[in-house]
């Protein structure tokens, strides 16, 4: 019986290919093809997976694709389009159980570097400053932490978070029914009149594209403490600088930004970016929540194990 052949247009880890042999699959590993090359290249594939790099729509795959499945080596979906891919009875599958234990564990190293002043600390005591009361932290202990959506992500850190003595609410506009003995299900009243300290894991969408502006911030109680691990999209850089200016928000931590192309903001971008990391109380890293050692693996499991059940 002939193989099954997919296309890998994004780098992967190579763990992913044995994996895919052992399940009757052979794939061809391309990570620098253009996109006009990939227009030409994917034509006799059954299957194409991809990374984030790689927007997937009809101008790539065209009127009659061979494709019969895209996989999502990650969690978003935000590259692909699923209206087209939909039309075109692709089916897709992705791989958000991959990496949601690293996701987890780093949204509470971020709220900790935050609370505890551990960058500025480190920073200080490398130049020569020994500063205690001014690096007087907070504890988790006791606050009202609110998570906006529930799924692997907001799961992974809600269940690491139990042990910290905190109260935790969720909210999920599509989902019900899934509180737990440390996670009470909520609406956003109660979020916005309850939260000190809010942590999103939510997907990007035509819905939540600058959802979280100056108008939702202005809605809490509460100065909050922000936490973005999801899409960075989600935030606009101007509406955080200007909740960071008047208080709303007390701090933030974030690992993705509304433009990561650093050197391509628009003016209004950069203006708030050089305003964000000017302050002590926001603290950014480069989209590496979900980026450890383990879940390279975890992701090619997971995305494997999708392909063997697809029934083509």
């Amino acid at each position: 019986m002939a193989r099954k052949k997919c296309l890998v247009v994004d780098p992967i880890h190579e763990s992913l290919f044995p994996m895919l042999r052992d399940i009757g699959w052979e794939a061809d590993i391309f990570p620098s093809l253009t996109r006009s090359e990939i227009r030409s290249k994917h034509e006799g594939y059954d299957g194409l997976i991809v990374r984030s790099k790689t927007i997937i729509d009809r101008d790539l795959l065209g009127e009659k694709p061979t494709i019969r499945f895209v996989g999502r080596a990650g969690a978003g979906l935000d590259n692909l389009d699923l209206r087209y891919l939909e039309e075109k009875k692709i089916k897709v599958i992705h791989a958000a159980e991959g990496n949601r234990d690293a996701v987890g564990e780093f949204t509470v190293g971020l709220l900790l570097s935050l609370m505890r002043f551990i960058p500025k600390a480190d920073h200080e005591v490398k130049t020569k400053i020994w500063e205690r009361e001014g690096n007087r932290g907070e504890e988790i202990k006791g606050k009202t932490v609110s998570i906006i959506g529930y799924g692997n992500m907001g799961q992974a850190f809600a269940s690491r978070l139990a042990g910290f003595g905190c109260k935790i609410l969720a909210y999920d506009k599509y989902k019900a029914g899934f509180a737990t003995e440390f996670c009470q299900e909520v609406d956003m009243d109660r979020v916005f009149a309850e939260t000190e300290i809010l942590s999103l894991h939510i997907p990007l969408t035509t819905e939540t594209r600058s959802m979280v502006n100056y108008d939702y911030l202005r809605h809490f109680k509460k100065d909050i403490i922000l936490v973005n691990t999801a899409r960075g999209e989600i935030i606009p850089l101007a509406d955080l600088a200007r909740a960071l200016r008047q208080g709303k928000v007390r701090a933030a931590a974030l690992d993705v930004l509304e433009n990561e192309k650093l050197n391509e903001m628009t003016l209004i971008q950069q203006e708030s970016f050089n305003y964000l990391r000017s302050k002590s109380n926001v603290i950014f890293t480069p989209h590496i929540a979900g980026w450890t050692v383990e879940s390279h693996i975890k992701i090619n499991v997971a995305l494997v194990g999708k392909i063997k059940a697809l029934d083509l």
